[in-house]
């Protein structure tokens, strides 16, 4: 995967994840690597954000420790282009990230799609409490219904308060930053900084003594 790069891993690796830890726009993390005696391009970096993010979030589900079958799933909605678009965002009643995933609508097609990813890297949840969307209600239904299963739900608005505080740190480093222009750049962006937020959550099985060494890890 890295092979054929004229940068070395370890100086990649290192400016992919000052762009997903920390509220800094490209051409800050250039001047960062510069400071380092490391003379990169900030429109090089956004490749490698773009081609290496959705590598590590595959290495990060293999490793990702068990959740529990408690659910708290809800969306968000992120602009992107100047237009909203929607991020499907579940945790377990722990905090615990499940999963996440950025779609351009908020339909029961989104919400089912993001059903299917959550589940096939989690495994199937006993319940999932929702908001009172008719997206994640109807989602969850159709779910069921087209996989002979019986996922219970149930809509408690108290009890989606934990997911809904957990967007927060989402929410305001998009808020920070600079947005994003293009959907595609945006769902990998966005997949790299909640993968930092589960590294920070400890849901990394055999991680590494810092983040950025568990993060590296993720990359062998």
């Amino acid at each position: 995967m890295f092979k054929h790069h004229h940068y070395p891993k370890a100086i990649i690796l290192q400016a992919v994840y000052f762009k997903l830890r920390f509220t800094l726009s490209y051409r800050d993390v250039e001047e960062l690597l510069s400071i380092r005696g490391v003379k990169v391009d900030h429109s090089t970096i956004q490749r490698w954000v773009y081609k290496f993010s959705p590598m590590i979030e595959a290495n990060m589900h293999r490793r990702k420790r068990q959740v529990c079958t408690s659910w708290r799933m809800d969306e968000t909605y992120i602009i992107v282009g100047g237009k909203d678009r929607y991020l499907f965002r579940a945790v377990d009643k722990y905090g615990d990230t499940i999963d996440f995933l950025l779609t351009k609508r908020r339909m029961k097609g989104s919400a089912q799609k993001f059903l299917n990813k959550a589940i096939g890297n989690n495994g199937k949840p006993r319940i999932i409490n929702i908001d009172k969307s008719g997206a994640n209600k109807v989602g969850i239904k159709t779910f069921n219904k087209r996989n002979f299963t019986n996922v219970e739900w149930r809509q408690c608005k108290y009890l989606n308060n934990i997911v809904e505080q957990d967007h927060r740190n989402i929410k305001r480093r998009i808020t920070i930053g600079t947005g994003f222009k293009e959907f595609e750049s945006a769902q990998r962006t966005l997949a790299g900084i909640e993968i930092i937020n589960i590294i920070r959550k400890n849901q990394i099985e055999n991680s590494k003594s810092t983040t950025y060494k568990t993060f590296h890890s993720l990359a062998a």
